[in-house]
């Protein structure tokens, strides 16, 4: 049986504060990005980005914005990505 609370297609990964916005920057620069969540040690969630396929440059100044202020405030922390389901292919 499954784990319920497993998800194949998320991931996360430990930080700190100082290295929090450039993490950030190389997961969107991977792709296949649907949300993160940045969450401190406590587990409680911070910020909950969804972010649309494809989207780049001045639409994420926002978010990178407020990801900046979280990094300034938060020692250590988690990010959880959850990534696009890779392509099913067709029968």
């Amino acid at each position: 049986m499954t784990d319920p609370n497993s998800n194949p297609n998320t991931e996360e990964f430990q930080f700190s504060g100082d290295t929090l916005l450039a993490k950030i920057k190389e997961i969107i620069r991977e792709g296949n990005i649907r949300r993160v969540v940045i969450k401190n040690e406590e587990g409680k969630v911070l910020i909950d980005i969804p972010l649309a396929v494809g989207v780049v440059g001045t639409l994420l100044a926002p978010q990178l914005a407020a990801i900046g202020a979280i990094a300034a405030l938060v020692m250590r922390g988690s990010i959880l990505i959850e990534k696009q389901p890779p392509d099913t292919p067709e029968s």
